[in-house]
């Protein structure tokens, strides 16, 4: 079976960011890159994706798709609004280091994402370094936030991190990010790195992509 042949089926089948599962239209503008920024803490935790990705539509809905409507709310109303989502297993901490983020990014970034970048100078290593000083947000948040900002991040690309070859090594993909960034469009990397990931977090799913293929 043929390896392009099998990034075509992963795109087709799984190939949806987590961004847009959450509802959010990334652009590089600051309000999605905080919206992606909240998502990533959510993901980051021992909790179920749907779960996670519900809980960042909750408090878009609930008004704190901002830093500062995020800072502005009470700690009461981030666990409430945690809780409608079911993410109720760390509601208490995650209120409290999504509070503690929205003042970071406030107090070092005015809010905007696009500034830790370039205080990055685009640099990969160093914007996933950045990134980790966010409450919560440790490596593998920041993973998560990398491989879908490289969608509007083109500095980002290929962003290709364990879990995503992983995910290539459970469909005979090559477990080299070289050679599987080739295998799709740039545009479509961030999409195709998602679809890795489902796919190595979902067994009976890379199974399908393969024999379907």
């Amino acid at each position: 079976m043929a390896q392009r042949d099998i990034a075509r089926g992963l795109l087709a089948a799984a190939g949806r960011t987590y961004a847009a599962q959450a509802g959010i239209r990334l652009t590089d503008t600051p309000a999605p890159l905080y919206r992606l920024l909240v998502l990533s803490v959510l993901l980051s935790t021992r909790i179920k994706a749907d779960i996670a990705v519900s809980a960042a539509r909750e408090l878009v809905r609930s008004g704190f798709g901002s830093p500062r409507r995020m800072l502005d709310a009470t700690w009461q109303q981030r666990v409430d609004a945690l809780g409608r989502a079911h993410y109720v297993r760390y509601d208490e901490s995650t209120a409290t280091a999504l509070g503690d983020g929205a003042r970071l990014l406030i107090d070092t970034y005015r809010g905007d994402l696009r500034r830790l970048r370039d205080r990055a100078e685009g640099d990969q290593g160093k914007i996933r370094a950045l990134l980790t000083e966010v409450p919560r947000l440790g490596p593998v948040g920041a993973d998560i936030f990398c491989r879908e900002a490289q969608q509007v991040w083109p500095e980002l690309r290929p962003y290709l991190d364990k879990k995503v070859l992983a995910g290539a090594s459970r469909v005979g993909l090559p477990a080299d990010e070289r050679m599987l960034a080739r295998l799709v469009d740039a545009d479509d990397l961030a999409a195709f790195t998602a679809s890795l990931v489902r796919v190595a977090l979902d067994r009976d799913l890379a199974k399908s992509v393969t024999e379907g293929s």
